[in-house]
């Protein structure tokens, strides 16, 4: 009598898939891991926003400028902006940070140790060329303080107001050790501010004026050259004459 045929095995998933390679079928294609990125590209682009959106805040404000607007200028779409920025108010308050880094950024070297007049002539030209080189920057900060810093407050009461304290410290030292005559710190730091960003936020009325700008190489020169002069000349102990 014949024996029953034997029953058909099935084959494992791995021998069927190693079956269907060896018939020519390719086999699903691992997925590829996703790529995160760049941080430095991150940072270039936001770099682009901001750099558009002061151009545009200094010159129409937060409510005459649109996200749409600062988009085209930096050539990306409003959904990539709004990738990096919120909405309209965070990307206002980012560029207001970061101008509050750069205008803070000369007094930081200030040290008792330092020769006053070296220092303070130095803090003179180094803000006058951001006022050369950012005039947008310091008009912008300037419309905001106009109008009562309703979105940099916040930072004002602590970033500007620990600093400008720690370094009225610094020229209250020079006062004491007889190196400045008797002057206020706060009242010396408001008339430097004013007098180095005068030159960028009235550069139409310098101009006016004067028929030049601080792009003008020897009038920026000229400029330094002066109010340098008025300040220490005012503020400076006269140097000891020998006996």
């Amino acid at each position: 009598m014949a024996r029953p045929a034997a029953a058909k095995k099935k084959a494992p998933a791995e021998v069927r898939k190693r079956g269907a390679e060896h018939a020519g079928r390719k086999p699903t294609p691992p997925a590829r891991p996703r790529v995160a990125r760049r941080p430095r590209q991150a940072e270039d682009k936001r770099s682009v926003i901001l750099s558009a959106a002061l151009g545009l805040f200094s010159r129409y404000g937060l409510h005459g400028t649109s996200v749409d607007q600062v988009a085209a200028r930096a050539d990306v779409s409003k959904s990539n902006l709004l990738y990096y920025f919120a909405n309209k108010e965070e990307l206002y308050v980012s560029v207001l940070r970061e101008l509050l880094h750069v205008w803070l950024e000369p007094l930081r070297g200030f040290s008792a140790e330092q020769d006053p007049r070296e220092a303070i002539a130095g803090y003179i030209r180094r803000k006058l060329v951001i006022s050369r080189d950012r005039p947008d920057a310091s008009r912008l900060f300037c419309l905001e303080m106009i109008q009562g810093a309703p979105l940099l407050r916040d930072e004002l009461d602590r970033e500007l107001r620990t600093l400008v304290e720690r370094k009225s410290e610094v020229i209250a030292e020079w006062v004491r050790s007889g190196r400045l005559r008797p002057v206020a710190p706060h009242h010396l730091v408001f008339g430097l501010w004013a007098l180095t960003q005068h030159y960028a936020d009235f550069a139409v009325q310098v101009q006016a004026i004067s028929g030049r700008t601080l792009q003008d190489a020897a009038f920026f020169e000229e400029t330094v050259d002066n109010v340098q002069r008025l300040v220490l000349d005012g503020i400076c102990a006269p140097a000891a004459v020998p006996a």
